[in-house]
């Protein structure tokens, strides 16, 4: 076989394993808006196929993605809360210093739409609109969890609030837009992009709890340097726009 026939026949059997090279991800809702507009625009730049599975950052049901990771779900590269991320690294689930902070992201409230907007500008407007509601819908993942443990105890309405949690933040903005409970309580981007609803804004600063999303490439994926790519690609400036379009604040472009 000569040296041309040899180049072609090696660009043959490489050419469907270049092809065939793909990037699995694992993420949580707060994200997802961003991460939908810029996944196309790394594909076709980096000729990489990326694959997008969901759960939760944090709780304790079956689909979160601490849960998923333990029973075997295959996944390169995860995007979820800060405090999610952190349970995973001290679970050893995450390749060591490959964790990076991507956006920040408020709470707001969400309301079906075409409803009266409610007073959140303050912190007695936000406890009273939480005591007067039928149900409050939120995620059981950290933001919910962190409503129910400190925010509602401080506020000295803890169990006195009708919460009714959802395993993703999609459940809790479904259940306002279907009239199943008055209001819910999470990450704004996740009230952005959601139908059926209105954001009827950010809740007091006083009270507020600013989410971070951060990504990281999981123990074990046999493609680290493709999944460093995707989560470069995640803070770069093409990205900041939109992770601000998104309803959040991209962390590079604040330091």
């Amino acid at each position: 076989m000569n040296t041309f026939s040899s180049i072609i026949f090696a660009m043959v059997l490489l050419g469907p394993a270049a092809a065939s090279a793909q990037v699995k991800v694992l993420m949580s809702g707060g994200f997802s808006g961003a991460y939908e507009q810029l996944v196309p625009e790394f594909e076709r730049t980096s000729g990489l196929k990326v694959t997008t599975g969901s759960g939760a950052s944090q709780g304790t049901g079956p689909q979160t993605i601490a849960a998923q990771l333990a029973r075997g779900v295959a996944a390169d590269v995860v995007i979820l809360s800060r405090e999610g991320l952190s349970e995973l690294i001290a679970a050893t689930r995450i390749v060591a210093q490959t964790d990076v902070d991507l956006a920040r992201v408020p709470l707001g409230i969400a309301v079906r739409a075409g409803a009266p907007k409610p007073d959140v500008s303050n912190v007695e407007a936000f406890k009273q609109l939480m005591l007067k509601a039928k149900t409050v819908a939120m995620p059981e993942s950290t933001s919910g969890i962190w409503l129910v443990n400190d925010l509602f105890p401080r506020l000295g309405i803890a169990g006195k609030v009708n919460v009714k949690t959802t395993p993703r933040g999609s459940g809790a903005t479904g259940m306002v837009a279907a009239g199943e409970a008055d209001l819910a309580v999470m990450p704004v981007s996740e009230i952005l992009h959601a139908t059926g609803v209105d954001f009827a804004g950010n809740i007091a600063p006083e009270i507020q709890f600013v989410q971070t999303f951060s990504a990281a490439v999981v123990a074990g994926s046999a493609e680290i340097e493709n999944s460093k790519r995707l989560i470069a690609f995640l803070t770069s400036a093409r990205a900041a726009e939109a992770i601000r379009k998104s309803g959040m604040e991209p962390v590079a472009a604040s330091k």
